[in-house]
């Protein structure tokens, strides 16, 4: 079974016409969801120093508990990560378990999350607090495949996290809060327009973590 998923992130101007753009070649609306993420971490942060993620995921239809981590090799052309994911019934009995064999709660973030399958790979048009994004995951050839049709330019593709990238905008913007929720930035004036750039991989790519 392959456990490495490769994907790539690009911030969205115009999420409307990416997804007319979708329809147009030929992608298949799957769901819509909103997602409640809970980010666990041992009691030295020992995940997060490793770049690897314990994420418990609550959506309208379903509960998963995912862990994350690098693959041995860096690619600077995708965000490549080994994931080990299962689905679960119950979401506060899972965080108690977690809790009680010694993780605790780091970290709440929150998505809307619009899923399309094109083909082979997938594309996720994802509304997070900070601003709006579309990630591509399948096969290297797929996803730039995918990119180019939908007229999105490379360089600017992303291989960060979106923990990894609101801890940016956090120490940019000096956001006084820990947890990348909506309510969190309901009054937080932020136009992720004005930060893309450094997000951006560019030609060579960049490393990344998480």
């Amino acid at each position: 079974m392959n456990q490495l998923e490769t994907e790539v992130k690009f911030y969205l101007h115009d999420p409307a016409a990416i997804r007319s753009r979708i329809r147009e070649i030929g992608g298949r609306f799957a769901e819509e969801s909103f997602e409640k993420n809970i980010r666990f971490e041992d009691s030295t942060c020992s995940l997060f120093k490793k770049y690897a993620l314990l994420r418990l995921r609550k959506t309208d239809s379903r509960t998963e508990l995912t862990y994350k981590d690098e693959p041995p090799e860096k690619n600077t052309d995708f965000k490549v990560h080994r994931e080990l994911e299962v689905l679960v019934s119950d979401f506060e009995t899972t965080a108690q378990i977690l809790e009680a064999i010694g993780f605790h709660k780091e970290q709440v973030y929150e998505k809307y999350r619009e899923t399309w399958n094109i083909n082979t790979a997938i594309a996720c048009m994802d509304r997070m607090p900070f601003g709006n994004f579309l990630e591509i995951e399948g096969k290297p050839g797929a996803i730039r495949e995918i990119a180019a049709k939908l007229g999105l330019d490379w360089d600017k593709r992303i291989l960060e996290n979106y923990l990894s990238i609101f801890e940016r905008l956090k120490a940019k913007c000096a956001l006084c809060f820990n947890d990348p929720t909506f309510e969190n930035f309901r009054q937080v004036d932020l136009d992720f327009a004005g930060f893309a750039d450094l997000f951006e991989a560019g030609p060579q790519g960049q490393e990344t973590g998480g």
